[in-house]
């Protein structure tokens, strides 16, 4: 059964976004090189808030993804990037990718805090803006034969 992962992270300072984008990119591409990434989108929100919904086969194929290369490099930085920080997974029948409003739904229902190093108020609280921008970039799985290509 696939599952839907959401992140949404607010950088705290536009000092720290060059190094996030840095890392964004090259974890968006691991995502599409990744055995079990099905589809993705990026959300470039207001006030320097980001949403990634990725589609994986299964939660194994996500937490392997995670913890590795680009995006396993990128995750211990968040806590100093980022004053506001959260994640929501959950599993579906069909492989889509929800729009920007379920994501924030859920996340808002079900989606746990991360750890950051200098919370916002609204960290503290659990208020998650509602989000401004309604879509972004598509990410679609890279076959073997591209990727060998552009590495």
């Amino acid at each position: 059964m696939p599952l839907i992962s959401v992140t949404r992270l607010r950088v705290r300072s536009a000092w720290f976004l060059p190094e996030f984008f840095i890392y964004a990119m090259r974890s968006s591409r691991q995502a599409q090189r990744s055995p079990g990434f099905l589809m993705g989108r990026l959300v470039n929100d207001a006030r320097r808030t980001f949403w990634t919904i990725t589609v994986w086969d299964d939660e194994k194929s996500m937490r392997e993804y995670r913890g590795t290369a680009a995006h396993g490099k990128a995750m211990p930085k968040l806590a100093k990037w980022c004053d506001e920080a959260s994640v929501v997974h959950w599993a579906e029948q069909n492989a889509r990718i929800p729009d920007i409003t379920e994501a924030h739904a859920r996340m808002q229902e079900q989606g746990r805090a991360s750890r950051v190093d200098h919370p916002s108020p609204e960290h503290l609280s659990r208020r998650i803006a509602l989000p401004i921008a309604r879509g972004g970039p598509m990410l679609r799985p890279l076959h073997k034969a591209e990727s060998a290509s552009s590495a």
